[in-house]
């Protein structure tokens, strides 16, 4: 595997991980009554997560798929985890998009109602994308 392939797995757990540090402090900030943190965290999120789509996309185009060597249990708990992860993936770019759409646009009240159901899809979405990269890079070849 070239460098580059090499390096974006952890490249991108490492976004995802911001992405959700970043979403989690976006949501201390609107709780606080600071809208302009709040802003500027959950835009911040946002790049984070464009940037892991493109490296994603970019280790995708690279290595393509790659299967997870564990069996029994585990594999078990990787396939779910997996599942569940990519299902609830393709909808938050949608989602993000909309509820963004929405604040830029100054419509607090929909956006606010909209964020209720992204920001915890969003949320997993990023902290199961850290699991899915440990599981599949460091859990299973140790299980071997």
């Amino acid at each position: 595997m070239s460098g580059l392939a090499a390096a974006l797995p952890s490249v991108n757990a490492g976004l995802n991980a911001l992405s959700a540090l970043l979403l989690l402090a976006g949501w201390r900030a609107i709780r606080a009554g600071d809208r302009e943190r709040h802003r500027r965290r959950m835009l911040a999120a946002v790049a984070c997560s464009a940037l892991f789509l493109a490296g994603y996309l970019t280790r995708f185009a690279l290595t393509g798929v790659h299967r997870f060597p564990g069996t029994g249990a585990l594999r078990a708990a990787y396939l779910a985890l997996l599942a569940s992860h990519t299902v609830l993936a393709a909808l938050v770019p949608p989602l993000v998009l909309a509820a963004l759409w929405l604040a830029l646009r100054g419509r607090f009240e929909r956006h606010r109602r909209l964020a209720r159901v992204t920001f915890p899809v969003w949320l997993y979405v990023s902290v199961t994308g850290v699991l899915v990269y440990v599981m599949l890079y460091h859990v299973a070849p140790r299980a071997q």
